[in-house]
Parts: structure tokens; sequence; C-alpha cells
């Protein structure tokens, strides 16, 4: 555990050192699989040799140490090669999910301060408002960089910068507090938060890796999750390329049928998922003839509690269980069933697990006081017993940063309700927030409601998580609307694709209903609560 800690105390080299330039350059670093079926294998050297020159692409355009970054490309290279660059820079990474609209991207670019934004075609009509336009260049903060550019936008083509351009001759040295990601988290009040990485939360994946997910040497490693998100960047991205093993990275739209034959190919041996994907997997049925080709080794969920019906049809089906994990944007992996040998317990399906090494988790109550066994109450990390915590905090956010601590510093409020055992197994018992969990994503009612509330048809909302089998909720909007318009199925129909178009094509209500009026507290306050049953 220690030496988790203390490789990355001093002073290093870059990020980029540690994630690309120390592996064997022969390596396969991942396996790529693009949405039109074209694949590819990337090794560790010709990352080296890419990002070293994309760097010096992003240099030429004023990047430097704590520079911010934004970047909004699918999985693909491009998206390895410009982040791998960033780090080589000292600069920070602005990861922005491609399921967000307009209004999504807009609020994380102009709250950065981002300088650059490297998108591909695709999401470049999302950044349109990021500019000023051409009618005053000198207004124009952003500089666009796009994958195949079109050359009527002005913007600089990813590829094309590559002509003529000599690789970086050195990287920028980062010490562990240098902040190298800024990761925005939805909020149930008020706008997103950004959410400071640093450097030293290499520590923390690590060990999580290692220890949690268990990657071994020579393991195929597949993390499904969007590296748009916690889940997907820490431990689909960073994670792997930190211990230099290799990885798939597939950009193909989700069929349970694709992730088999993927399973097959590459003979994948290490699988991390959200809870929906196992029950998508157990919904289509693995015959025998399919189990006999598999080489699953190890099977993770995270992202929202694991029904245990699917955690007993996977040691049936699979001939393993799928072990939970419980992790946040703020701090990553906290409690899992780990899969280490060294830190294998007596599973028991339903359970979080137990506090990964370099944690102490307790419980607390509303008075910051701790609780024993068998008591619910709010899940806190003791930091002056945790030396793998590191949350720096929100950017630009002191309040939000200081309402996520008890006792001035001592105790960090991760805003979800749990009890523990004798044995300290905890068990997920919900949200202390209106915090909604669907497919692994974590929606703000806000944004959601922000979003509806710019409809013509609308005068009043209240979004809440409503049960749902196959993602474990969905957005669920009640809706009070403006008196010259009536309810109907046509109209809730508009508001979905609205909020589709300028939020995202994951934050949309699934269920409207309309209602007459809002429930409320005496002062004016909304009660959520009420309306979830």
């Amino acid at each position: 555990m220690n030496l988790f800690v203390l490789q990355y105390e001093a002073p290093i080299s870059s990020v980029t050192d540690l994630l690309c330039d120390r592996h064997d350059a022969e390596r396969i670093a991942f396996h790529y699989i693009e949405a039109g079926g074209l694949k590819r294998s990337y090794s560790y050297g010709e990352l080296k040799r890419d990002s070293l020159i994309f760097a010096n692409v992003l240099k030429s355009s004023g990047v430097q140490k704590g520079s911010r970054v934004a970047v909004l490309l699918p999985k693909g290279p491009e998206l390895i090669i410009s982040v791998l660059a960033i780090w080589r820079l000292g600069a920070i990474h602005v990861p922005i999910f491609t399921g967000y609209g307009p209004q999504a991207v807009f609020y994380r670019v102009e709250n950065s301060g981002a300088e650059i934004v490297i998108t591909d075609a695709h999401n470049r009509p999302k950044l349109n408002g990021t500019q000023a336009g051409k009618d005053d260049p000198s207004k124009n903060k952003v500089k666009i960089i796009t994958v195949n550019a079109n050359s009527e936008e002005g913007d600089l083509d990813f590829w094309s910068s590559f002509k003529d351009i000599e690789p970086l001759e050195r990287n920028e040295v980062v010490k562990k507090d240098d902040v190298f990601i800024i990761l925005y988290t939805p909020g149930t009040t008020g706008h997103p938060k950004g959410v400071q990485v640093p450097v030293f939360a290499l520590a923390s994946f690590e060990t999580y890796m290692r220890l949690g997910l268990d990657v071994q040497k020579g393991d195929v490693y597949w993390n499904i999750a969007d590296p748009g998100g916690a889940f997907g960047l820490y431990y689909g991205v960073i994670g792997p390329l930190l211990l230099g093993e290799t990885f798939i990275l597939d950009n193909s739209p989700f069929n349970i049928q694709h992730v088999f034959q993927v399973f097959q190919e590459y003979k994948v041996t290490n699988f991390a998922g959200v809870p929906n994907v196992y029950r998508s997997m157990r919904a289509a049925g693995v015959d025998n003839r399919l189990k006999e080709k598999l080489c699953l080794r190890v099977l993770s969920s995270a992202g929202e509690p694991l029904n245990f019906d699917v955690i007993e049809w996977s040691e049936n089906a699979l001939g393993i269980p799928i072990y939970d994990h419980y992790g946040q944007t703020e701090q990553g992996a906290l409690i899992n069933n780990h899969h280490h040998p060294q830190l294998q317990h007596t599973y028991k399906p339903g359970t979080m697990g137990r506090p990964m090494p370099g944690f102490r988790i307790t419980v607390v109550n509303d008075d910051g006081e701790e609780v024993g066994p068998n008591i619910e109450g709010q899940i806190c990390i003791d930091t002056a017993d945790s030396p793998l915590f590191w949350f720096k905090g929100y950017y630009q956010n002191e309040e939000k940063t200081r309402k996520s601590f008890m006792l001035g510093s001592r105790y960090y409020v991760t805003g979800d309700n749990a009890s523990y055992d004798e044995e300290g197994y905890f068990y997920f018992s919900g949200r202390h927030d209106d915090m909604i969990l669907s497919n692994g994503n974590r929606i703000s009612p806000f944004d959601v409601e922000s979003s509806i509330m710019q409809h013509e048809a609308v005068t009043e909302t209240a979004v809440v998580g409503a049960p749902d089998l196959q993602r474990g909720e969905v957005v669920k909007a009640y809706i009070v609307l403006k008196e010259n318009f009536a309810p109907s199925e046509e109209l809730a129909k508009g508001i979905q694709q609205f909020v589709k178009g300028n939020l995202s094509a994951h934050e949309y209500p699934r269920l409207i209903e309309f209602v007459e009026a809002i429930p409320k507290t005496p002062s004016g306050k909304m009660q959520r609560f009420l309306l979830r049953g």
C-alpha cells in the first residue's frame, strides 16, 4: 500500500511518462473498434510518437502548464493521443461527454476557461456558442481543433496539424498537487461542479486497478464505460495505461451481441461495466457453446447498486460472479468487493464490499458523529486516516467545496447513505440528495429541469428518478404548463426531443406527467421526495 503512495510523492516528468513513455514500445496499448467496423491496434510506441508531435501542435497554439484544454471526442485514438499530449505539457484535460448537447457543452467550456477544444466533425456544431463569430475575431477566445475539419469553419484539422511539426523536446515536470483533469459532475442544485483531479490521484487509481479490479500482467481489459465520465476515464483509459496493459476501446453503438463478439475475438479476460450491461447479458442468454469460447476471469460492476438476481445469474451462466463496487467522481473507487486474492473475503452479494486499502470509510449521522454497525447514515471518508484521499475541491466553487466536508476537513461527505455490518461490509441504502442514477450515469435533476424550463410551453417542472428494471432509474418530469397549452402525448414527445437536442440524449425525461402544481415547502422550496412517492 505504501508503495502506491510513495511513488507519486516526488515530482514526475509528466503524467504521460507514467501512462505511456515508460512502457514497452512494442506492447499493444489498445485495440480500437470503430463504429463502422474498422479495427486497429495501437502500440505504446505509436502513442508516444503521435502524442509528442501533437503536444508540439498544442504548444504552438499557446498551450502551456496549467492551460485548460477541453476534449469533446468519442472513444478513439484521437482521444488518447489528445490527452497524452495535453499532459505532456502539464496542461489540464477537461473531458466533455459526447452525449451532451450544446447547453451542457457550453457551460463546461466557458466555466473551465478552456483555451482550446478538440472535437470531431460530428460534435463540432455543439461548439458554435463558444465563439463570438467571424464578425469580431478578437472575441474568439476558444480555438478549435477538429478531426476531419470543415475548411469553412476555420478550425485546425487534427491530423493535418501533424505535418512538418517536430516532436516535443521535453515534457513538463509536474508535482503531486498539480491538477491534470477538471471533470464536471452533475449537482442537484446549481450548475455542474468541476472536480479538480491532482496528479496524486494516480496512486488511488493504481490501487483500484490492482486490488479492486485485479488487472494482472497479460490481461486483456475492457471497461465499457464512456471516458467522458469518471469510471470510464479513471479506470477505462488512465488505469490500464498506468499499468501498461492492453485494453479495448470500442466506439460501436451498444449491442449485447457485439459485446459477446468482442469478448471472443479479443479474448477479454477482465471486464467492467454498469448493471445494465449485465442485465442485457442475462436477457440475451449465454449458451454452453458461447460460454466455452469466453476467457473471462473477472467481472466488475459500478455506477449503481447491482441486483442480486443478476449476480446469481452470472455465477450460473458464466461460472463467475459479478463483483459490485462503489465510488464517485470526486474520489474514484472507495468501497469494493475486491478481486485481488489477498483482499478476497467471504463474498456477500448485495453489498458494496469493504473499503479499499488507503481509505478509512465510516458512517456518520446528521450531527457528524460516527455510528456503529447496522445504523444508517451518510458515507464519509475520514481524511485524517486515508493516505489515498485526493479530492482538491470544486473548480472556482469554494462554497460547494466547503459543504462537502464535516468538522472542518476531517470528514469528506459522499452524499450517499449506507450502513455496515459487524464484518465491515457496506450496504447502500440511497442517496442523501436527489441525484438520479440511470444506467450508470449520475443525472442532475437541476440540469434537466433547467433544460425543460426553456421550452415555450413550460411554466414549472420538477424532475425525479423513477424505478426501472432495466436502467435502475429513469428520469421522470412533472410539468406545469402555461395557460395556453394543453397536456397531450404530442407535447410530451416534443418536450422530450427538445431536451435531447439541448441537454443530452441520456438525460431527457423518459416519463412525463402533466400536473397542476409542484409540491413545495411554505418557503417555496421544491419537495421532490413527495413526487417520488
